[in-house]
């Protein structure tokens, strides 16, 4: 098996939009997958159709995509085991689960659903720790280990619904070693008789993956630790199938938490603290509800993908931005967390924050353009730039330059008023007033460096010194007492506006000096 060439699958099933959790399978999948030099298969596991929901599948595609997750087989790319779609894989099932009961592995199970519900209630009243369909409750139930042959084929022949359940033997030890938590040792008696193939004829999860993943030559099972329980079953059908000597590695990953640590992230967690859990943005196709998306939110791909594979997994080193080639290059098992990860969405904010800075300007004002304009601001290329330039570094999502630059397209209406009391004072008023006028008697290039010559020139001359006035002069310009650069600010701005925003600074606020 080792010597085998690595092969991995992301295996969703289509009944929602994809939960960071899976999101984060899909990236150690294919993190494994890349760096082993091995393929990674998409397949789409509807076998429950009962809970199908349309767009689900092409959600999962388009997300998978967003994140630069790349996938070699699939329903979009085909291969060489098509179909990937479980539910057009049907009958292939109903082969080898009828084999399993040819070679009493497995038996025909007739019970209605009312004698399913008598059983449960038995057990109950008699206090039995596990309510199950096992090795004991099944020499009282209706199937084929309890009636004859000729009872059993009697029933099938008159087409009486039925289920395939595995039979599994009392009294054996089910080992197996997990890449991430160690050797795993569960005795039978621990599960129960679990169903295989459905009334409808359609496999149930346990019976699908595992025929699936042997015939598609799958190396290594990667996901979630919700499947840990089911592991020992799985490993038991690859022993019945004989397939044991080919059964695939495990590795169980650990629980995204909520953002308290306290108990499994769940969407009503990111409801409530308006955060997103998906990938993309949904729409429920029932009731119109909406959740939240990463994309949609502003969060950038790489961000997003770096975020969440850091979610149970280090480096084992202090880096933390990590690109994707870097974080092929660096995946492992042995640094995969055993204990459940924190979903810390501001942690997720300062990976946008530093991909952002990485980012193109260029990139960032083709993504601006529209936002503005949904403001019914007109901005054009030159003044796109150099907001760019101003706010990038100083903010998390490329939405941001849009409601942080806003002051730059209308003049304050008011003034921080905490930053009046302690800074706009006689000192203040005489060396804003000064420098209003010097600017506007100034005929050179209205940029950043020559305006600070200005003003330097302008307080030198009045003997004050520029640390005192500055906070001051920001909000006569801005109405704010911090912020960014505010020598670009004026540059921007223009000499106009400048000068037109200290006149009615020193106007409305200078009255507050006279009456204090």
């Amino acid at each position: 098996m080792n010597n085998r060439p690595v092969r991995v699958r992301f295996a969703p099933s289509p009944t929602g939009p994809l939960h960071a959790g899976g999101v984060r399978t899909a990236l150690y999948n294919y993190l494994f997958a890349r760096q082993q030099g091995g393929q990674m298969l998409l397949r789409i596991e509807d076998t429950d159709q009962n809970r199908y929901v349309p767009g689900a599948e092409a959600y999962i595609l388009e997300a998978l995509e967003w994140l630069g997750i790349g996938i070699d087989e699939g329903p979009q790319q085909g291969g060489p085991h098509a179909p990937y779609r479980q539910s057009e894989r049907k009958e292939m099932y109903r082969e080898y689960a009828e084999r399993l009961v040819q070679e009493g592995k497995a038996y025909y199970a007739f019970d209605t659903p009312e004698q399913l519900d008598d059983m449960r209630k038995r057990l109950e009243a008699a206090k039995v720790a596990a309510v199950q369909y096992n090795a004991i409750t099944r020499t009282e139930m209706t199937n084929s280990l309890t009636l004859s042959a000729e009872e059993t084929q009697a029933r099938l022949d008159s087409g009486d619904p039925y289920v395939i359940r595995m039979k599994i033997s009392p009294k054996e030890d089910i080992r197996f070693n997990d890449l991430i938590r160690g050797w795993v040792v569960v005795h039978s008696s621990q599960i129960d008789d679990k169903v295989l193939l459905k009334s409808d004829g359609m496999p149930t999860y346990h019976l699908a993956n595992i025929v699936d993943d042997h015939l598609m030559g799958i190396t290594h099972v990667i996901r979630g630790e919700e499947w840990l329980p089911s592991a020992p079953l799985h490993v038991l059908l690859y022993r019945y199938l004989g397939w044991e000597s080919t059964m695939p590695q495990f590795a169980h990953l650990p629980l995204l938490l909520k953002p308290d640590g306290n108990g499994k992230l769940s969407k009503r967690d990111a409801d409530l603290g308006g955060f997103p859990i998906f990938p993309l943005e949904w729409t429920d196709p029932n009731t119109g509800d909406k959740a939240r998306g990463f994309r949609e939110e502003g969060y950038l791909p790489g961000a997003t993908a770096n975020f969440l594979a850091l979610l149970g997994w280090n480096a084992g080193t202090e880096q933390e931005i990590f690109s994707m080639d870097e974080l092929i290059a660096s995946f492992s098992f042995d640094r995969v967390h055993k204990a459940g990860a924190r979903f810390d969405i501001q942690k997720a904010n300062w990976f946008n924050q530093q991909y952002l800075k990485q980012l193109d300007d260029t990139a960032i004002t083709g993504q601006l353009k529209p936002l503005y304009a949904d403001k019914g601001i007109e901005v054009n290329d030159d003044q796109l730039a150099q907001i760019v330039h101003l706010l990038k570094d100083r903010v998390h999502f490329v939405k941001e330059i849009v409601s942080e630059s806003l002051f730059l397209f209308s003049a304050p209406e008011e003034y921080d008023q905490d930053v009046v009391i302690k800074k706009w004072n006689e000192e203040a008023v005489n060396a804003i007033g000064a420098f209003k006028d010097a600017l506007a008697g100034f005929e050179g290039n209205f940029v950043a460096h020559d305006i600070k010559e200005v003003l330097s020139a302008t307080m030198e001359a009045a003997g004050i010194k520029m640390g005192k006035i500055m906070q001051a002069l920001r909000l006569a310009v801005t109405g704010a007492g911090a912020g960014p650069d505010l020598m670009i600010i004026m540059e921007i701005l223009g000499k106009d506006e400048v000068v037109k925003r200290l006149e009615t600074a020193l106007n409305r606020l200078s009255a507050q000096i006279r009456l204090a």
